[in-house]
């Protein structure tokens, strides 16, 4: 990601990730469809160069084609994802490129979270969300025209581990990431996928008959 590209962030939230981006010199656009997010993350960000918008991540209103990069975190798990998905390809420029990460469901605890009811209305879940195997997000992004892509687990630090155990387990779980088999196992995906840079139609080659 480039100094001067134009990026949309669904899901924003309070904003922490968009005003990293802004910060980094990308033309940011952030949405969320909390109003009492969206307030704190105008209130944190005051002077810092983001647009805010409240909106529908899979209804935006937003022209087509005017984002190079959309971006997000845990946040396609949460909606129907080829309707969101084909709301992305819209929205991005030709060449234009997504990226998320996404929870895991081959990790242990995910899979427990995501299936069993009682767990997942323990955990604050709401009743239609679910999670994503890299197998299921690729073929559901091919599905939608994405070319270029790439979905791969990582992360083994849980968000529940202790501050003061954060340095000793960021290494461990960067090593765990490297051993094949144990790596799918990991508690995310990271999601990145490209609009091709022109219809597939017009890829044809006149000199062969294609």
């Amino acid at each position: 990601m480039r100094a001067g590209e134009s990026v949309l962030e669904i899901g924003c939230g309070t904003g922490v990730l968009a005003r990293e981006l802004a910060a980094r010199g990308a033309r940011v656009t952030a949405a969320d469809v909390s109003p009492e997010l969206l307030h704190i993350a105008r209130r944190d960000a005051a002077g810092v160069p983001v647009t805010w918008l409240l909106t529908d991540a899979v209804r935006s209103g937003l022209a087509s084609g005017q984002f190079d990069w959309v971006v997000g975190s845990s946040v396609l798990h949460h909606l129907e994802t080829s309707d969101a998905l084909a709301e992305i390809f819209r929205l991005l420029a030709p060449g234009g490129r997504l990226r998320f990460t996404e929870p895991n469901l081959l990790n242990p605890q995910i899979a427990i979270q995501k299936n069993v009811q009682w767990i997942k209305r323990r955990a604050g879940d709401s009743p239609d969300e679910s999670a994503f195997t890299r197998w299921q997000i690729a073929a559901a992004l091919r599905s939608c025209g994405f070319e270029a892509i790439d979905a791969r687990p990582f992360d083994f630090v849980h968000p529940a581990i202790p501050g003061a155990l954060v340095k000793i387990a960021v290494p461990i779980g960067a090593a765990l990431e490297q051993i094949y088999g144990v790596r799918e196992i990991a508690g995310s995906l990271m999601i990145e996928a490209r609009r091709p840079r022109m219809p597939v139609d017009s890829r044809r080659s006149p000199e062969l008959g294609l």
